[in-house]
């Protein structure tokens, strides 16, 4: 089965995924918009059908293992490695570094994909690559459902992404919903040090 991107943009929009307003968002950064993927991926059935997709997407890449950082890429890393037919691990903060605990491992040069549910910056996706790789592993691509950067986090690997949205991102000292005094909300999972 395929979705164009209009499709899949109604289905995030119907499960209140696709926000407006003024956020914070994990990375530091301001916006007048923000997916909270965590609202379709908690309908089991549509998460499977979205993440099998995404999955469609990355197979060509040969990937024995999908790797995601917690919290918001275990459930697509799940459901992408149920749809390769793989197993799935993630990456956690730790003191504020990303690590590979929970006693998960790779084999020297275990083919892997990172995975995401949303790409602003790239960052958690980096982190969890150089996690991957201090591990053994070898990436060989990445994906998200939705990469809000318009295409432009640059991973340096083949990426994926279900929808890609070219979502403005500002500064705060220069966001100008903060100057229009518009209260800002931080849903994100993540504070900027």
């Amino acid at each position: 089965m395929t979705m164009t991107e209009n499709e899949l943009l109604a289905v995030f929009r119907k499960h209140a995924a696709l926000l407006e307003g003024h956020f914070i968002l994990s990375s530091g950064l301001h916006s007048d918009r923000y997916v909270q993927c965590a609202q379709v991926l908690q309908h089991p059935k549509v998460a499977e059908q979205l993440c099998s997709l995404l999955a469609e997407k990355l197979r060509h890449l040969g990937a024995a293992v999908v790797a995601a950082p917690a919290l918001g890429g275990v459930l697509v890393a799940h459901e992408v490695a149920r749809a390769l037919g793989t197993r799935s691990i993630f990456t956690e903060r730790q003191e504020g570094t990303m690590t590979l605990r929970r006693g998960f491992g790779l084999e020297p040069g275990e083919p892997t994909l990172v995975v995401e549910d949303v790409i602003t910056t790239g960052l958690s996706t980096r982190e969890t690559i150089r996690c991957v790789e201090e591990a053994g592993g070898k990436v060989v691509g990445a994906g998200a459902l939705i990469d809000r950067s318009g295409g432009n986090a640059d991973l340096g690997l083949p990426k994926a992404a279900l929808v890609t949205l070219k979502i403005q991102n500002y500064n705060p000292a220069d966001c100008p919903l903060c100057k229009s005094g518009v209260p800002a909300v931080k849903p994100g999972s993540r504070t900027k040090k």
